[in-house]
């Protein structure tokens, strides 16, 4: 049976959500994941989280790469799995230039060299290894200083944390199906991720350690059920179209090379041509529908069942629904209807 998950959202107002938090546990939410941008840390909510739960899981989605060293971020993964008594999941991405950049003032280079020597390390510390290493991006300790090799001081709850990576591109999606243990795609369209991801899916499949067991399809769609859908339907289309319009410049946007890869050549270069223009209403517009509707778990019962038997079908093994409905109790109703909705 799929698992079924809910994202804490950066912009929330994390008190509210918090409380909201024991009530999706309490409604059969298996994993709470907690976004982090140029924003309030992910860390310390987490940490929050998981003195306050007993039982789901607890995923960062994600934490970027470039504003940690890989020893941090080794160290705090099993700190978060220790205070959560071993219910933590580690999501890291890159992120991108604009941000990486223009927020922490670090170059925006080589991610993929990175994010797998970060894996490498992540797994090292866990397993309470001395600690050396030597990759293009990171050399611990540094040669010639006073440096030495060091091990993680406390034992670890597991030396194996789940590790998920957020990918897109081919070669991204290769390596997260090498290395990692799950898989956290954006804008995931059901009927045509196989064209896209499929090639990259295998070749990656091909050289993983089978000791990684299957890769889990970590994917998060907004959800709305009955009234008020196209309401919802035109939020999610905003957001849409900020990403393939507005998120990095003219040739440096990945998921306008998505909406590319998805068929939509045309479309996508006209809402990024739009967008960039100041015309935001104008590129939202310019999104084609089945694109905005298929990427989301938006309309009427039977169409939202539709979709996510279509998004089980397409190998999501952890579905991350994001409630739109503006009350509490509407959105407990969202995640015990979700539930609802999933295979046994």
């Amino acid at each position: 049976m799929p698992r079924l998950g809910i994202t804490v959202d950066y912009a929330d107002d994390f008190a509210t959500s918090a409380t909201e938090v024991t009530e999706f546990e309490r409604a059969g939410i298996d994993v709470i994941a907690v976004a982090e941008a140029y924003s309030f840390d992910a860390v310390s909510r987490l940490g929050y989280l998981a003195a306050i739960t007993e039982r789901v899981t607890l995923l960062s989605a994600i934490l970027p790469i470039f504003s940690r060293t890989p020893a941090l971020i080794a160290m705090t993964a099993a700190g978060l799995d220790s205070v959560s008594g071993g219910r933590f999941e580690l999501g890291l991405g890159s992120s991108g230039a604009q941000v990486v950049e223009g927020f922490h003032g670090v170059p925006f280079t080589a991610p993929l060299s990175r994010q797998r020597e970060i894996v490498e390390i992540c797994r090292a510390v866990w397993r309470r290894e001395k600690l050396e290493h030597a990759g293009k991006s990171y050399t611990i300790p540094l040669p010639g200083g006073l440096g030495k090799p060091l091990k993680l001081i406390n034992e670890p709850v597991r030396a194996s944390i789940p590790i998920a990576l957020a990918s897109i591109t081919p070669k991204a999606v290769e390596q997260t199906a090498e290395i990692a243990d799950g898989w956290l795609p954006l804008f995931f369209h059901p009927t045509r991720s196989r064209a896209v991801w499929g090639e990259a899916l295998d070749a990656g499949a091909a050289k993983r350690d089978p000791a990684l067991g299957a890769l889990d399809v970590i994917v998060t769609v907004p959800f709305h059920v009955g009234p008020g859908a196209e309401l919802a339907l035109e939020g999610h289309r905003q957001r849409l179209a900020l990403y393939v319009g507005g998120m990095g410049a003219k040739n440096a946007n990945f998921y306008n090379d998505l909406a590319v890869r998805y068929g939509y050549e045309d479309e996508a270069a006209r809402v990024q041509e739009l967008y960039l223009a100041g015309e935001k209403a104008a590129a939202a517009a310019a999104l084609p529908d089945d694109l905005v509707r298929d990427t989301a778990l938006i309309g009427t019962e039977q169409e939202v069942q539709s979709r996510v038997d279509a998004l089980v079908a397409a190998g999501v093994s952890t579905l991350m629904i994001a409630p739109l409905a503006p009350s509490r109790s509407g959105r407990i109703a969202a995640v015990e209807a979700a539930r609802a909705m999933l295979p046994a």
